[in-house]
């Protein structure tokens, strides 16, 4: 049973989304602030972290950041009621794997958690893949440039997998929004972009300056050899 963390200061909603993904399977703990659920992440970390961006204590997209830095692979989904493009930009940019806007159907967050920590925890080949400087272990997320290592979130785990597995080809989005996200891409959806931004900006360039991830318009991407 997939241990969950809720943390939204709607109470009525969590009771709602507590009942619903208990019937489906999960065990939940609820937090209605930022203070409450850093003492629960200090306790035990869960499989996956439902996050609100708006917080009584503080904002969700700050713990987001103090999320990332102590648990990098962790999966995060967030919530926010007012769905501005902003918000999603913002979570997606400090690492969230996934966006819903408020008030979310319980199904579609369902299958959006089932998503992630499917991509949390990969049946493909532990083997190292190499390419120039660069070094990734698919199995621990964990990739290093130049000797440096660097620890990916699950969606950019996965992401530079498919590319990496496929060097100088480009992969079409959807078929990396189904590989990075467990998902289409909707219209004007620019979550596999932020992901690729993010996943740009750790990675670096090649030694020579060129970009290792290239981006064809209206296509998808290819990793640059």
């Amino acid at each position: 049973m997939s241990e969950l963390l809720l943390i939204d200061d709607d109470q009525e909603l969590c009771e709602l989304l507590c009942s619903w993904l208990s019937q489906e399977g999960f065990q939940v703990r609820a937090c209605h602030d930022g203070t409450s659920a850093r003492q629960a992440l200090a306790e035990a970390a869960p499989a996956a972290v439902v996050l609100d961006v708006m917080l009584p204590d503080g904002s969700g997209l700050e713990l987001l950041k103090q999320l990332r830095a102590d648990h990098p692979d962790l999966p995060v989904v967030m919530l926010s009621a007012r769905g501005e493009p902003l918000d999603r930009i913002l979570g997606l940019e400090l690492g969230a794997d996934d966006y819903l806007a408020k008030p979310c159907d319980p199904r579609e967050l369902t299958a959006r958690l089932r998503a992630v920590l499917r991509r949390s925890h990969p049946v493909a080949s532990s083997t190292q893949l190499e390419l120039g400087d660069l070094t990734f272990s698919p199995m621990r997320g964990v990739v290093s440039v130049d000797e440096k290592e660097l620890t990916l979130t699950v969606s950019e785990s996965r992401l530079l997998e498919a590319l990496m597995r496929q060097p100088g080809e480009p992969v079409d989005k959807q078929e990396l929004a189904q590989l990075a996200l467990g998902r289409k891409l909707t219209l004007y959806d620019r979550s596999l972009d932020m992901h690729v931004s993010n996943l740009r900006k750790k990675i670096g360039p090649h030694p020579d300056g060129r970009p290792r991830i290239v981006a064809l318009r209206s296509r998808g991407y290819y990793y640059a050899l």
